[in-house]
């Protein structure tokens, strides 16, 4: 039996843990999207929260080249995506491109931080689209120089993830066995003693 969109998102919320936000637990990444457009009010207020991210000396290099469907800069983005995730992407209403200006601007040297701020940024842009109930979904998959190349996109800009943006949808939709079992597996992740050291592969005993 095929799950709805709320019994996927379920099955995917994180257990919840007391002082911990609950918005941390509740974001995942969905593949199915309906057919609902995004209007620019909710793009503001998540681009709001990428906005205030924190980043070395204060650069804040992340440059978004955004495309909402049916533009010519959602294509160029759909483009540049590999073709398994082309597959269900197209029904994403709004697909991204994060950048990172990698020369500080102060002194014209490498900024060796400018993808780990892009990084920060988007993790406040997800976080904050789970909060207005939106699903975001984050790709290595596509092809860098491509989209570089299609959305003229400079040189000294390094290229972060593409990211799909809108409202989750019903797993069925997918039409692809695979791709709608991954939509409604449980989510798992490794225990703080796994990654939190107080020395070098030593557990810092948090839990």
């Amino acid at each position: 039996m095929t799950l709805s969109a709320r019994e996927a998102h379920e099955k995917k919320v994180a257990p919840p843990v007391s002082g911990v936000l609950p918005v941390f637990h509740e974001r995942w990444s969905p593949r199915s999207y309906a057919d609902k457009q995004v209007s620019r009010e909710t793009l503001g207020k998540v681009f709001e929260a990428a906005r205030w991210a924190a980043s070395a000396n204060n650069e804040q290099p992340w440059r978004f080249v955004v495309g909402l469907k049916g533009s010519d800069t959602w294509q160029k983005i759909f483009d540049s995506l590999v073709e398994g995730n082309q597959k269900w992407a197209k029904h994403a209403p709004v697909l991204i491109v994060g950048a990172a200006h990698g020369i500080h601007a102060k002194n014209g040297r490498a900024n060796g931080f400018a993808l780990y701020d892009l990084g920060g940024a988007v993790a406040h842009l997800t976080l904050q689209a789970a909060a207005l109930g939106l699903a975001t979904h984050q790709m290595a998959g596509y092809d860098r120089e491509k989209a570089r190349g299609l959305l003229g996109i400079p040189e000294e800009y390094l290229l972060g993830a593409a990211i799909a943006l809108g409202y989750q949808d019903e797993p069925e939709k997918l039409g692809d066995e695979g791709l709608i079992e991954r939509e409604t597996v449980a989510r798992e992740r490794k225990h703080l003693n796994e990654f939190v050291f107080g020395g070098w592969g030593e557990s810092l005993g948090l839990g």
